[in-house]
């Protein structure tokens, strides 16, 4: 769990806001390690909103829970727009979720390259009938603990974006 004073009280106002609009999250995790997840449940009432969460660290998580297409990852890499992508939306329809956000990257401190350095982080986000979003971040080398908080504060922004659409 990330004890941040600032993301604790987005997560709250998020929180509040999906479940006055009668909307549930699900999220599809890899370099944060359900982070996220772990942030929207420290606020109390958020079974309301939170439907369910997946940790894909591996890349045979990412298929068999969410069934993102190995040839996919073997293609661009779990680390990518694509790979993203199809996070989101295979949580989406493995749960039964409003809107799922997916987060893959690299954390560091190894890992990178001169291609995918340390701190790059794609995001996926999707919405029930709706189309599949992406965002792609390039941190920098914050440290892993520095990447994975920029990380998280960028799903909840993303979050926050999709229940103003």
């Amino acid at each position: 769990m990330i004890d941040d004073t600032e993301l604790l009280a987005r997560a709250e106002a998020l929180v509040a806001a999906y479940t006055k609009a009668g909307r549930t999250i699900a999220t599809a995790e890899s370099c944060t390690g359900g982070l996220v997840a772990g942030l929207l449940t420290a606020v109390p009432g958020s079974s309301a909103v939170v439907e369910r969460g997946f940790v894909t660290y591996s890349n045979e998580a990412k298929a068999e829970a969410i069934g993102v297409p190995m040839d996919l990852i073997q293609k661009h890499g779990a680390v990518s727009e694509p790979v993203a992508r199809a996070m989101a939306a295979g949580a989406l329809g493995a749960s039964r979720a409003k809107v799922a956000v997916a987060i893959t990257g690299i954390a560091g401190p190894g890992g990178g390259s001169a291609e995918k350095p340390v701190g790059l982080v794609h995001f996926g986000l999707a919405v029930r009938d709706g189309a599949v979003r992406h965002l792609e971040r390039r941190y920098g080398d914050l440290g892993r603990a520095g990447i994975r908080r920029a990380a998280v504060a960028d799903a909840i922004g993303l979050l926050e974006e999709a229940l103003r659409d």
